[in-house]
């Protein structure tokens, strides 16, 4: 079975195509063909006018349209499109999601904060870790955070918060806003057993990418500190040269690590992992589970 997962988030849209491997008695294995991204930025429209221009709503509908071109050609049976805290926002994403819609035969699904959340845990990792910790799913994106907490093996708690790395650069996030995040985090990640947490977005993979560790080994938050201070001791143009980035992941790399920072020192944790998950992972395995 072939299955696709389109992710229409705050700073890139993503397609992933995934086949699903299944056998009697075992758990569905899921194996990525293709992991395209294409940096939309459609949240640099909404976090300041609250629509999509023209151009980005053009820009949109030409990846949807290349989207579907190679749903066809890697003969995808199923897909599930989603958009999140951009689309959230923009007045006029009702009207660009008819268009998507008649012209691709693509249908998109606007999702909330807590439906975001619940799509990222579905890919389940924290049930496959010890026992002997608490958990702390925390995804990045341009527009929101969210958090999920894993305990007793147990979901206990989710929540979706609008700071993100496109609104922090934009200064569009009050302090109101980080003082309701920790509050939040010291309230709802009380636990026992010692936290880690578990780290998703396309930000902490590129920071994981530059640590040089090796699969399965975690960051340290004094490592992130450190990250922190060293990429915002440097210009833009700089970040770019010296750490071989894209512009649209050297400009929000800063913010990113600033919000891993203190969801991990409000929530009193020491280390992150990065299993190189994100929304479009979790809307593979929403979407099978659907079909079955």
């Amino acid at each position: 079975m072939r299955l696709a997962a389109i992710d229409i988030g705050s700073n890139a849209a993503r397609l992933l195509i995934a086949d699903v491997l299944e056998s009697k008695n075992e758990k569905p294995l899921f194996n990525k063909l293709n992991l395209i991204r294409i940096p939309l930025r459609l949240g640099f429209d909404v976090f300041e006018k609250g629509e999509i221009s023209k151009q980005k709503k053009g820009m949109l509908l030409q990846t949807m349209k290349a989207y579907s071109h190679l749903l066809k050609v890697y003969d995808v049976t199923h897909v599930k499109a989603c958009a999140t805290s951009a689309m959230r926002d923009a007045v006029n994403s009702e009207e660009i999601i008819r268009k998507v819609k008649l012209e691709t035969g693509i249908e998109i699904k606007i999702i909330s904060g807590d439906e975001e959340a619940t799509l990222i845990y579905e890919n389940h990792i924290a049930e496959n870790l010890d026992k002997e910790h608490s958990y702390l799913y925390v995804d990045v994106g341009g527009g929101s955070t969210e958090l999920t907490f894993f305990d007793e093996g147990k979901l206990k708690y989710k929540e979706s918060f609008n700071i993100g790395t496109i609104r922090l650069l934009k200064e569009y996030v009050e302090n109101d806003a980080w003082e309701e995040l920790k509050d939040h985090l010291k309230k709802n990640t009380k636990s026992l057993r010692p936290i880690i947490a578990i780290g998703s977005g396309g930000n902490i993979n590129k920071v994981f990418s530059l640590s040089k560790k090796k699969e399965g080994k975690p960051l340290s938050l004094d490592l992130l500190k450190d990250y922190y201070k060293e990429l915002s001791s440097v210009s833009l143009e700089e970040r770019i040269r010296l750490y071989k980035l894209r512009e649209d992941r050297a400009d929000v790399l800063i913010p990113a690590l600033q919000i891993y920072i203190n969801v991990m020192r409000w929530a009193a944790i020491d280390e992150i992992y990065v299993p190189k998950i994100g929304l479009a992972d979790g809307l593979i395995q929403s979407l099978y589970e659907e079909i079955k």
